[in-house]
């Protein structure tokens, strides 16, 4: 097979680029990762590979070995070994649970970040908001998908609260999940070459969706508990598909907690930081300070009082987990002062 061939080959799983490993190597996507090793797609065929011995070093920043998206360069062999991560244009990713500062791959190499909130008990703007925090930090775009219109009464205004509440331009699309002609409106998001990522609550139709945009039923699905509208957890790992448009498409398990990595900009929350900048003094608290605009915003019913709260829930959060990763970087680098990721205003009356 020629170089040209090749690489037509591996556009087929979203390689953009126009050069091939050195002899002896191949190229590949990862697709899935399992205890036992990873799954691989070369354009043609799946195969098993295991990985280099570098990757399994004690104390490897879990970031720093394969994901599901990467593109990776291979040693064939019995079994074939990943040996090189080549350079992931976006990531997406979050704070893993547990004291100790440390980020989780979620998917690499994706354009779109479709997230998926169904209109029933599952509908949750605030955590909405969360997911979009995190998709700011990975250079891909991100897709807000409404499932299950039918299972409230007034839908039409959680999605009119929700327009209300997001950036302006934030594509946002009311779906129904089992049915074909609904789910069209994703094909620009899906055209051959393009990766999204595909994430949301246990119960929210992921599977469904998949499913769906497959042609064929081959992702497990369950109903979902009347009470909370939650489900179980029928994707139990990450795992990229070929889709029939060309594009490719990473369906996740439900995600718990989703812990900000402390690098977000919240440039989902602007306008409240252009209100911050307009309050008297610099370093107002936004309590009982003369002059707070942001005060004068709820009072006025400008700023809605959820909203408000969110941001203070994730800025804080943000700030912590943005001290938790100056402290590890410290260590890393001996002491020595890092950068923080974000500034802080100065203490003093506005001019």
């Amino acid at each position: 097979m020629s170089d040209a061939e090749t690489i037509q080959r591996l556009r087929r799983i979203g390689w953009r680029g126009d050069a091939l490993p050195a002899a002896g190597r191949q190229l590949a996507r990862v697709v899935a990762q399992h205890r036992a090793g990873y799954e691989l797609h070369d354009g043609e065929k799946l195969f098993n590979a295991q990985p280099a011995g570098h990757f399994l070093k004690r104390g490897l920043d879990p970031a720093e070995r394969p994901a599901v998206g990467d593109f990776v360069e291979v040693e064939p062999g019995r079994p074939p070994h990943i040996l090189q991560i080549l350079p992931r244009r976006t990531v997406l990713s979050r704070a893993a649970a547990g004291e100790r500062y440390q980020r989780q791959l979620i998917a690499a190499n994706i354009d779109y970040v479709l997230v998926l909130t169904g209109l029933d008990g599952d509908f949750n703007p605030a955590r909405i908001e969360r997911y979009l925090s995190l998709v700011e930090d990975s250079a891909a775009r991100p897709v807000v998908l409404l499932s299950k219109p039918d299972l409230h009464e007034d839908a039409v205004s959680r999605i009119a609260e929700l327009r209300g509440r997001l950036p302006a331009g934030t594509p946002i699309h009311a779906i129904n999940g089992k049915d074909p002609a609904s789910v069209a409106v994703l094909a620009p998001y899906l055209k051959p070459g393009d990766s999204a990522v595909l994430v949301g609550s246990s119960g929210a139709g992921k599977s469904t969706l998949t499913n769906t945009l497959l042609g064929v039923d081959k992702m497990a699905t369950s109903a979902v508990r009347e009470h909370d509208s939650r489900g179980r957890h029928t994707t139990t790992h990450r795992a990229l598909l070929a889709l029939p448009s060309g594009g490719c498409l990473i369906d996740t398990p439900g995600m718990r907690e989703l812990k900000l990595t402390g690098e977000e900009n919240l440039d989902l929350f602007a306008d409240i930081e252009e209100l911050a900048a307009q309050c008297r003094f610099a370093d107002c608290g936004h309590g009982g300070e003369p002059g707070c605009a942001v005060q004068a915003a709820l009072a006025s019913g400008a700023l809605a009082p959820e909203r408000w709260r969110n941001y203070l829930k994730l800025r804080d959060e943000r700030e912590e987990q943005a001290s938790m990763l100056e402290a590890r970087l410290r260590r890393q680098r001996g002491g020595r002062p890092v950068e923080r990721p974000h500034g802080h205003r100065g203490q003093r009356e506005r001019e």
